[in-house]
């Protein structure tokens, strides 16, 4: 594989050539040296960035909202927020198509909206009510859209990844050319099960893209305190995967690894990592206070590496759009949101006769 505004891993290459490799970005955030020089490039389609900032910013507002609902006390359980990862997802469902899977862990509100599952939806569900997509009774961590080939929010770390791969397995079965994207975080990269779906799936070369979605700081220990083995985009050489780092708070260059990974499995060339260096401004979950880092990193990353404020910058740098358009496209988001929240605390919870279906029953 071609390097993809970061650093390539790949089973041919020589010991000494990986050896000799940048380095992971670990630190608050900061892209693979050769991924930052990438944010100088010229300004792709307007439209096409336009769209990136409303999908982005849809899932900034969603989960700031969401956040407040459960500081109030209408989202019960766990809740974890995506906010400063919004360029990892919707890069990646740029490049997909309607035919290609997503699966993912428990920080998967953004994953739901970039898939096109409605925002009332997720909400509502979000506050346990019937109007949600598991009717209420699943929450946060699972929610499904067959419709929108979403199979979860999975709330065991890593145990989504050897579903994914089932995923994978049963399209290279079919015959099909579609794709499966399996997201899973730094921590869970340490997980045994994903190695034994790493093994199955190189194997058998399904057509699977693991995005390991680098936050630096899993539940709340440091990359570095964590991993033998820091540079994870390489976690794959022992099974014959190819891996790439990308710069995950840039959504262009999200999309082009994207395509890449796809075509790669479109290819029949089996799996592929994607580690995807990004950066969560929230606590792992809303009942963290975070205090394994300072407010000055985070402030930071903020400033410097925001994936939707370097979208606005090459926006109006380059004179695609213009303020008062920005201005609309925020209204027009927060609409959604408020609309959203009021339908979430509008609709009834769910009838106490549900608590007896959709459950597996041995007769």
């Amino acid at each position: 594989m071609a390097k993809a505004s970061g650093k390539t891993s790949g089973a041919k290459k020589s010991a000494a050539t990986k050896a000799s490799s940048t380095k992971s970005a670990g630190k608050a955030g900061r892209p693979p040296k050769s991924a930052a020089k990438g944010r100088k490039a010229s300004a792709p389609d307007g439209e096409e960035l336009l769209k990136h900032y409303k999908d982005m910013l849809l899932i900034r507002r969603f989960e700031e909202k969401a956040g407040q609902l459960y500081g109030m006390g209408l989202i019960g359980g766990f809740c974890h927020l995506y906010i400063g990862q919004e360029a990892v997802v919707v890069g990646l469902m740029s490049a997909a198509t309607g035919d290609d899977s997503v699966i993912t862990t428990y920080r998967d509100h953004g994953h739901m909206l970039a898939c096109g599952m409605d925002a009332s939806g997720v909400m509502a569900e979000l506050t346990g009510r019937s109007g949600g997509y598991s009717r209420g009774k699943g929450g946060s961590m699972h929610m499904f859209s067959m419709e929108k080939r979403f199979y979860g929010g999975h709330g065991i770390v890593g145990a989504n990844v050897p579903i994914g791969t089932g995923l994978a397995f049963a399209e290279a079965y079919r015959g099909t050319s579609n794709a499966v994207m399996a997201f899973f975080g730094d921590g869970a990269s340490n997980q045994g099960q994903v190695y034994e779906a790493f093994n199955m799936a190189s194997l058998w070369k399904l057509p699977i893209i693991y995005v390991i979605e680098n936050n630096q700081y899993a539940m709340g220990t440091s990359l570095g305190r964590a991993s033998a083995q820091p540079d994870l985009y390489r976690r794959g050489e022992s099974f014959a995967i190819p891996g790439v780092q990308v710069d995950g708070m840039d959504v262009m260059a999200v999309k082009a690894a994207g395509e890449k990974a796809i075509a790669h499995c479109r290819e029949g060339k089996g799996p592929i990592i994607l580690e995807m260096m990004t950066y969560r401004y929230r606590g792992h979950s809303m009942s963290d206070p975070a205090k394994y880092r300072t407010k000055e990193e985070v402030a930071k990353v903020r400033k410097e590496r925001d994936p939707i404020d370097h979208v606005r910058d090459l926006l109006l740098e380059h004179k695609l759009t213009d303020e008062a358009t920005l201005k609309d496209i925020d209204r027009e988001v927060k609409a959604v949101v408020t609309e959203a929240a009021e339908y979430a605390q509008q609709s009834p919870e769910p009838d106490p006769s549900e608590l007896y279906t959709d459950v597996l029953i041995e007769v």
